[in-house]
């Protein structure tokens, strides 16, 4: 199961947190309110049966008791009912044998006995309030008052107070994903700042006054970003250099190279193949330098402009021999495009010479749009990458159907990093696939390059 993140867990223990501190004062509330009002209402149910038993014991303490009449004195109302047990005999105001026989048998021999006593039972599914009052060895008075109107406050209590708590839970976890939201807005900030430097903005900084409390985390960063952005410069600089100090003794020696083609017949066929080979090493090495040129130059802004790309296409099939009617044209596809002219230039014929270098030669080179950004794809028809490969041959220096492997073939091992980097230069991705037909589709993509 995948973690969950931090603003979720944060948000979490504040509705956790909040249920529990208000579940538990609701169990609090309710249990005191519960005593409160059967400790108020017990007292008021014994001081009424006191009385109703003092008034049936006056009503019997004549020559004639009408014990029936005596209990017909008494203002019970609708909530109370009065008994009567005389000499092993119920008396009520009416038969009420169900409730006599809820009598618990215990409270009955206190009565008896000469011990008031009160219970709290259930008659017919209903809580009611039993009271027992000895009137004489041989009378009883018991009195049973209805608890229901009791009950139901406690049930309508129990639902305030459970959606109280839940009330309270919920503005937890609001209060939570606040706190969080506002908690993580400078680490927000310093994300999105790490992803656009990753992209190639090397501008990016964060202010140093977001937050006084991360004031320490604001000046590292930057500092950080300041010492990463002078190392590439310096790095590019020197890849610049270099390659710049290498172009003159090249151009000597390709020289030299070319006097020993043109007397290849007067020399041995073992100096001829000498020669050959310094030959092409020396047009290799050419074009190793030219491509850490282009290396170095790939970090400088993108200058875009209208750009008819079906043209610049059909110029880099034309530069190799190689059929402009190779190049098609999406019918929902605009032929002009916003882009960086030199860029494109050079991602259009490096994945030529990579098609044909690699996979046996370009069958198409197809311009289409997805949504706001311009695509192109050059499919050939070699036998294809390998999936574990798909990220790696982007990388500089890698070539050939294995990752890690650097000899062999002709190619400088830069052409498909120069793609990839030229695609980040204007905010888009260079990926391969399996072409349906055979063979690989290498696709470039280029945000905004048709708005």
């Amino acid at each position: 199961m995948r973690r969950l993140g931090l603003r979720a867990r944060v948000t979490a223990a504040f509705a956790v947190g909040a249920l529990s501190l208000s579940a538990s004062m609701a169990l609090v509330s309710y249990e005191l309110t519960r005593r409160t009002l059967l400790d108020e209402r017990e007292r008021t149910v014994l001081r009424a049966a006191y009385y109703d038993a003092a008034v049936v014991r006056a009503g019997l303490d004549t020559d004639n008791p009408d014990v029936a009449e005596a209990l017909r004195t008494l203002d019970t109302g609708t909530g109370r009912r009065a008994l009567m047990l005389l000499n092993g005999k119920w008396y009520g105001r009416a038969a009420e044998p169900g409730v006599t026989a809820a009598i618990p048998a215990r409270m009955l021999d206190l009565v008896s006995a000469g011990e008031p006593a009160v219970q709290r039972i259930r008659v017919d599914d209903h809580p009611v309030m039993l009271v027992g009052v000895p009137l004489s060895e041989s009378a009883s008075f018991y009195e049973i008052a209805s608890l229901r109107e009791l009950e139901q406050t406690f049930q309508v209590l129990a639902l305030a107070l459970t959606a109280v708590a839940i009330m309270v839970a919920g503005s937890g976890a609001a209060l939570g994903w606040y706190a969080t939201r506002h908690g993580l807005r400078p680490l927000t900030a310093v994300a999105d700042a790490a992803e656009r430097i990753a992209a190639g903005d090397f501008t990016t900084r964060l202010a140093p006054d977001t937050d006084p409390d991360l004031d320490r985390l604001s000046t590292s960063f930057n500092r950080m970003v300041d010492e990463l952005a002078q190392r590439i410069d310096r790095d590019r600089r020197f890849a610049a250099d270099v390659s710049h100090e290498l172009r003159s003794p090249l151009q000597t020696l390709a020289a030299a190279a070319s006097v020993l083609a043109r007397r290849r017949e007067s020399q041995d066929e073992r100096t001829a193949t000498a020669a050959r080979l310094v030959a092409d090493e020396i047009d290799r090495f050419q074009r190793l330098v030219n491509d850490l040129l282009d290396l170095a130059r790939s970090d400088q802004p993108v200058h875009r402009e209208p750009v008819e790309l079906t043209d610049l296409a059909r110029q880099a099939c034309r530069d190799r021999d190689l059929p402009e009617s190779m190049v098609h044209l999406a019918a929902d596809t605009p032929a002009t495009w916003q882009v960086d002219r030199r860029r494109i230039a050079q991602v259009l014929a490096n994945l030529l010479d990579n098609a044909e270098r690699y996979g046996a030669g370009p069958v198409a080179v197809r311009l289409l749009r997805a949504q706001d950004a311009g695509v192109i794809e050059v499919d050939d028809e070699g036998p294809g990458v390998p999936v574990e490969d798909r990220e790696a041959i982007f990388g500089r220096f890698v070539r050939g159907r294995a990752a890690n492997y650097r000899g062999g073939g002709d190619g400088t091992g830069l052409g498909l990093a120069l793609v990839a980097q030229h695609a980040a230069a204007h905010g888009g991705t260079a990926s391969v696939s399996d072409r349906p037909e055979g063979g690989a589709r290498f696709r470039v993509t280029l945000p905004g390059s048709l708005s």
